[in-house]
């Protein structure tokens, strides 16, 4: 079997050797066939049967070893056999020329393929067993990949070689009817003006519009499939255009959009409106840090030149203050306002019954059926408490119930090293807790650059955090009413003591209870969706934290206007949501803000590239508010100013942030921020020495030689003849040593 492989391969090695060698390609040209159309025309009308053979047999072998020329021979195909014979001899020599081409590539590959990756196949495997007519006829008839790849690919497979056949014949029947009729029209121009026919205009026009046409097509048949089950539920007349299942800030925005357009609108709310950012994460959160940055700014009196100060203070009556705070903003959120947008705001627990139909049980235990053209997920997400032995029997804190304690934990364990934990590690710090995080992987903020994490580390360890990272929590135990968190590091354990424990491993989305496993929509971590947001049912979309793949406020809104924009009028036009420039900010002190890839990022994708850093100590506007710590990176390709993305530490990073989401997002990089006026003295000045970094990057040793032979010149220290001399030298041999290696003061 062996030397029988070995025997194919080389003949078919040398076949297409053959083909390129002795410029075989030429013969299957547009040009040589209208050069020969009469001969060709001749021997048709003299020998039809055998022109048909020998073409069928030509179009085989062309197709079969995957040879350039196949959609050239179905034009000529046209011009000699006419619409029907055409079509009829190029959809079967196509398609046993792809079989032939499916079944070596099965036998030379197959076996080595599924027996070195069967492990990592048996997913694929198993979808081709199930889905793979349907998915061979999806890429047969909208031509995404080349031909002959689908050919090959497919021969690794298990597909069954009748299935591949007659699957491959139907569905490259379409393509084949327009480029033949093509084919036809043009053997009939006999003069320019021919090419304006109608006819032969209308061919083009197929062409062009064929791939539009058959995905169309293909998404009609694809969701009658997925609604067959459905089909006897489908309602005449709907009640609403879109249902909304949540109330944050992805169902806000998607209700909002849909008022603003004058659609009818259900948003379906069973908690609180304004979702986990109003009443437990962004908002009370950000409010706890601003009193806790209130206590770091006394503490540090003297650098400020005041000799004391001192605050009294309760910290129920901080919490009191973060439920003020959410009271002050919760109209913005609110059912009053929704409502009177046009909103039909509906306060219970939503379940979809069918792809049209969502069932709402009320508060008072009634229940309201509503029908709807669209239904939009944005059910949320919450956070994740780990199944760590003993850890629910001590009822852990988490960023949900967190708010609801008015007592200060005298010692607080934090689970976790991220933007929750991070931050709340360092409020509780503030307020006086004795706090220890607890990280498994080998740092805090492991996302970021190394450097980052590191500062912010360090900040932690001076306002008095036991950062505890590379130990992984094992169990909480109970010994005489006192709580013990037991971590392993290298081997060795090692006892915590706290009064209370923070949960903030991360947050998982809430993917139960409304009805997706009985209408069988993919949820494993969160909701699946397409690039337009769309379930496998194409009325019913996903957003925001359940959908992914950030799980940010403001990527949930960004989120809502595809999904609410694609629900009612993805019939005429459908919009792919656009991750391209996503920022985030990290609140600790100092703040850490990012868009785009770090370096760590850059190195692990291999991107060649250039790092340029700022460091805010040097910024006089830090300096005078005694914040003169933090640094600007900005990462860009090799020699250019594009920015691929920046990091900022420090205070105000994620306001700062915002000139460069703006120059990634609009095409302007760090020339542009360079040109742009400043006002001085603020932190904003950052951003611009930070391109003032890249732009003495580009002057190098041999540039500024010439500047300063150009300039002795001028004071009549020197010749014109050594000015050019050095512009030449420099063109010949450019030297492009950096001409500041280090950083000067940008003053």
């Amino acid at each position: 079997m062996k030397k029988t492989k070995i025997f194919v391969l080389i003949f078919v090695v040398a076949v297409i050797a053959a083909f390129f060698i002795f410029d075989l390609g030429k013969y299957f040209s547009l040009d040589y066939f209208k050069s020969q159309q009469a001969v060709i025309a001749a021997y048709n009308q003299a020998n039809p049967a055998q022109t048909a053979l020998i073409f069928l047999l030509a179009y085989v072998v062309v197709t079969a070893l995957s040879l350039p020329g196949a959609a050239i021979m179905t034009l000529v195909a046209g011009a000699i056999f006419g619409l029907l014979w055409g079509v009829i001899i190029v959809s079967f020599a196509s398609t046993i020329g792809a079989t032939l081409a499916f079944l070596v590539a099965r036998f030379l590959l197959r076996d080595s393929i599924q027996s070195k990756f069967g492990d990592k196949l048996k997913a694929f495997n198993a979808g081709v067993e199930k889905e793979g007519g349907f998915y061979l006829f999806t890429l047969r008839l909208v031509p995404a990949f080349p031909f002959f790849m689908i050919n090959v690919v497919m021969g690794l497979t298990t597909m069954k070689t009748r299935t591949f056949f007659w699957v491959s014949q139907v569905g490259m029947l379409a393509g084949t009817i327009v480029f033949v009729y093509a084919g036809q029209k043009l053997s009939e121009i006999t003069s320019l003006k021919g090419i304006l026919s109608p006819g032969l205009i209308g061919a083009f026009v197929l062409i062009g519009i064929l791939p539009i046409v058959a995905k169309k097509i293909v998404n009609s048949i694809r969701a009658r499939k997925v609604y067959s089950r459905w089909a006897d539920k489908k309602p005449a007349h709907f009640d609403r255009n879109v249902v909304v299942i949540g109330g944050g800030s992805a169902g806000l925005v998607t209700s909002y959009i849909a008022a603003a357009v004058k659609a009818k609108v259900t948003l379906v709310e069973r908690h609180q409106m304004g979702g986990d950012c109003l009443n437990t994460g962004c908002v009370p959160s950000k409010a706890l840090i601003r009193s806790a940055k209130l206590l770091n700014h006394i503490s540090r009196a003297r650098e400020f030149g005041i000799s004391s100060a001192s605050a009294q203070w309760d910290f129920a009556d901080v919490m009191e203050r973060v439920q003020k705070i959410i009271a002050d903003i919760e109209p913005h959120d609110s059912v009053a306002r929704y409502s009177s947008l046009g909103v039909d705001c509906v306060k219970g627990s939503a379940k979809i019954l069918s792809p049209w139909e969502v069932e709402i049980t009320l508060d008072n235990g009634g229940k309201q059926k509503l029908t709807t053209k669209n239904i939009v997920i944005a059910a949320g997400a919450r956070p994740f408490v780990p199944p760590i032995p003993g850890l629910q029997e001590c009822k852990p804190l988490t960023s949900d119930n967190v708010w609801n304690i008015r007592v200060l934990p005298k010692r607080l364990v934090v689970l976790g090293g991220g933007p929750i934990g991070s931050e709340l590690t360092q409020c509780f710090a503030r307020f006086g807790s004795k706090v220890t995080q607890v990280e498994m992987l080998p740092r805090i903020m492991i996302r970021e650059d190394v450097e980052v994490s590191e500062l912010v580390k360090k900040k932690f360890e001076a306002e008095g955090v036991d950062v505890l990272v590379n130990h992984k929590a094992k169990q909480v135990v109970v010994e005489n009413g006192e709580k013990f968190l037991i971590v392993e590091s290298e081997g060795q354990e090692k006892r915590i003591a706290f009064d209370e424990i923070l949960c903030a491993v991360g947050r998982i989305a809430n993917t139960t209870g409304y009805g997706l496993e009985e209408l069988g929509i993919p949820a494993k971590k969160v909701v699946e969706t397409n690039e337009y947001l769309e379930t496998i049912y194409p009325n019913i979309f996903a957003c925001g934290d359940v959908a992914g793949p950030y799980q940010f406020t403001h990527t949930a809104a960004h989120m809502a206007w595809f999904a609410s924009v694609n629900a009612l009028f993805g019939k005429f036009k459908k919009f792919k949501v656009d991750y391209s420039v996503v920022p985030w900010a990290t609140f600790t002190d100092p703040e850490v803000a990012r868009v785009g890839i770090n370096e760590q990022e850059a190195v692990e994708q291999k991107i060649a590239h250039d790092v340029h850093v700022y460091g805010i100590d040097d910024l006089d506007r830090a300096i005078a508010d005694g914040e003169a710590h933090g640094f600007v990176k900005v990462i860009t390709p090799k020699g250019s100013d594009k920015i691929l993305g920046a990091t900022i530490v420090g205070e105000h990073a994620g306001d700062l942030l915002v000139e460069f989401v703006a120059g990634m997002k609009h095409g302007f990089g760090l020339e542009g921020i360079l040109n742009t006026i400043h006002i001085y003295p603020t932190l904003g000045e950052a951003n611009k020495y930070a391109a003032g970094i890249y732009k003495r990057s580009t002057a190098t040793v041999g540039k500024l030689a010439v500047a300063k032979a150009l300039n002795d010149w001028t004071r009549g220290d020197g010749s014109l003849g050594t000015v050019l001399g050095k512009a030449i030298s420099l063109v010949v041999s450019p030297d492009n040593t950096p001409a500041y290696p280090k950083e000067p003061a940008h003053h």
